[in-house]
């Protein structure tokens, strides 16, 4: 396979297209985030998507199946446990996670809470699940009150805590979520640690796009770890220096929405040295799918669709164009959890002739692949891709 100038890999967070065989497993039995979300609200129009090959993974109201694709087109199983965001983008990068991080329906132990309430030097509220938009209608007043923190986690591993900008500034609340990575070890060793700062008044608090994310370190070298160590760059642009804790990237690029992202991804397309530019779009999952909003995902949908002519114009010939996603994020359904699915795959290059991928057997077949394409050692596991 010829070695291109750029990999552009894209992940769609959450944008799962139906469900995995052991769904039932995960409560996730019907979930379908693309095609539901299509059918909720009769149909996308996505007519760039529909032209690479998207109508051709999944039965999608408005987006017809297209016999001559532009793009080759295919669906992922994920083969690690789990449905979190850091276990989908690690096995996207090449490592198969067999144990899922721990979950807190009910809250952290005391004893977790009290070394972390030692570490910050106060106490805190909350420690319980919910949403993070009504943990802070609920919280919030008392917290600015008291300047106590609040604590929470949700359906997903993570220990997060949100704070007033004018009561806790951010950086003494990343210094706070800092503290708190130090202390989840062990069998409390959570995905991410996360700050959530906010603004505004009671009644009209709204958080703010100071968001960080502390996750764990990968447990091993990623394919990202190989091209840097074989001269290439990776470009991390959105969450994914959050994500990989750092590890593997070259440089990251925060953004504040996903505007902004598809944005920075053409600004790099067009400048960037060969190698990898890896970019998350987050708020499909963070945004419009933890709040079960179909119209919020499906319009953000749509906005990246209108994109696609402006990324595949930036390309070079050799560059290649890789669309993807972690898990699903099913708005439809009454949870506001992550639904463990299938993911697309569109892979498009200007000299590249489109072809069926077919169903891989793993999310790490992307890492097999770019292996392949720099001429890296080959990966130990995925099979590569030759579109």
């Amino acid at each position: 396979m010829g070695r291109p100038g750029r990999v552009i890999l894209i992940t769609l967070d959450g944008c799962g297209i139906g469900e995995m065989p052991d769904a039932a497993e995960y409560g996730d039995v019907g979930s379908n985030t693309i095609a539901n979300t299509a059918r909720a609200l009769g149909g996308f129009d996505l007519p760039n998507l529909q032209l690479m090959g998207l109508g051709n993974l999944a039965d999608i109201p408005g987006v017809l199946p297209n016999p001559n694709p532009t793009a080759s087109f295919g669906v992922m199983l994920e083969k690690s446990r789990g449905k979190d965001t850091i276990i989908g983008h690690w096995e996207i990068a090449g490592i198969i996670t067999e144990r899922p991080f721990p979950l807190y329906p009910h809250g952290f132990p005391q004893e977790i809470m009290t070394q972390f309430e030692q570490a910050i030097g106060r106490g805190i509220l909350g420690n319980y699940a919910a949403s993070g938009t009504e943990i802070i209608k609920q919280l919030g007043e008392e917290h600015m009150r008291t300047g106590r923190p609040i604590v929470y986690t949700s359906a997903d591993s993570v220990f997060q805590i949100a704070a007033h900008e004018d009561v806790i500034p951010v950086e003494a609340l990343y210094d706070m979520c800092l503290k708190a990575r130090e202390i989840l070890t062990g069998e409390h060793n959570v995905a991410r640690v996360i700050a959530r700062p906010f603004v505004g008044e009671p009644e009209n608090f709204r958080r703010t796009a100071n968001r960080r994310d502390f996750a764990v370190k990968p447990p091993k070298p990623t394919v990202l770890d190989s091209l840097i160590e074989h001269g290439f760059p990776v470009i991390g642009i959105g969450k994914i220096g959050d994500i990989f804790a750092y590890q593997g990237i070259s440089k990251s690029i925060h953004t504040e929405s996903d505007l902004d992202g598809i944005n920075r991804t053409i600004e790099a397309i067009r400048t960037a040295e060969p190698g990898l530019i890896f970019t998350n779009l987050v708020d499909f999952d963070a945004v419009y799918g933890h709040r079960n909003d179909p119209q919020g995902f499906a319009d953000n949908l749509r906005q990246f669709d209108d994109h696609l002519p402006a990324i595949r114009a930036a390309m070079r010939d050799n560059d290649l164009l890789l669309i993807t996603a972690d898990h699903g994020v099913d708005p439809t359904t009454p949870s506001t959890d992550h639904s463990r699915e299938k993911v697309p795959l569109l892979v498009y290059g200007k000299s590249r002739p489109p072809r069926n991928l077919g169903e891989r057997a793993t999310f790490a077949d992307i890492a097999a692949t770019i292996a392949d394409l720099f001429g890296l050692p080959p990966w130990p596991v995925g099979i590569p891709i030759v579109p």
